[in-house]
């Protein structure tokens, strides 16, 4: 999965969306029949770090079984500290990729979520940064 644009995030307050603060049942349905009740704001519900935050779209089916297709965007985040298990954005030899983080001992892998593409062992001789932790995805359906 390469990554196909990175997109900086405008605005430090974001915009107010309407919001029903009640949970919406994803087995069987729920009858709904308040309004509106308040509104949350988007920045501040998906971006930890404003200053270290961007968005970067996705090209490539390696991350489909995390839920990451292709054109969706990624909300990544430079401040926090890769984890074991994070899903990053990666510069590998001047490419950018999308992919999660293993470390087993002392060696380093980018794990792809989707079985018809192979593990990235990170070695020496790779120019390898890591550039930020995904914290979020945004998908459109329509």
């Amino acid at each position: 999965m390469k990554v196909n644009e990175i997109i900086p995030l405008e605005g430090e307050n974001g915009f107010p969306v309407p919001f029903f603060d009640m949970g919406v049942a994803a087995g069987d349905p729920s009858y709904v029949s308040m309004p509106f009740q308040s509104t949350i704001n988007i920045n501040e519900e998906l971006i930890r770090n404003k200053k270290s935050t961007f968005c970067v779209r996705v090209a490539g089916q390696s991350m489909i079984d995390a839920g990451i297709d292709d054109g969706d965007l990624l909300i990544v985040d430079r401040e926090l500290e890769p984890q074991n298990n994070n899903v990053v954005l990666a510069v590998i030899n001047g490419d950018y990729t999308v992919k999660r983080l293993y470390k087993n001992g002392a060696e380093l892998f980018l794990q792809p979520a989707n079985k018809n593409y192979s593990p990235i062992r990170i070695t020496q001789f790779m120019d390898f940064r890591l550039w930020g932790v995904v914290t979020g995805v945004i998908k459109k359906l329509i």
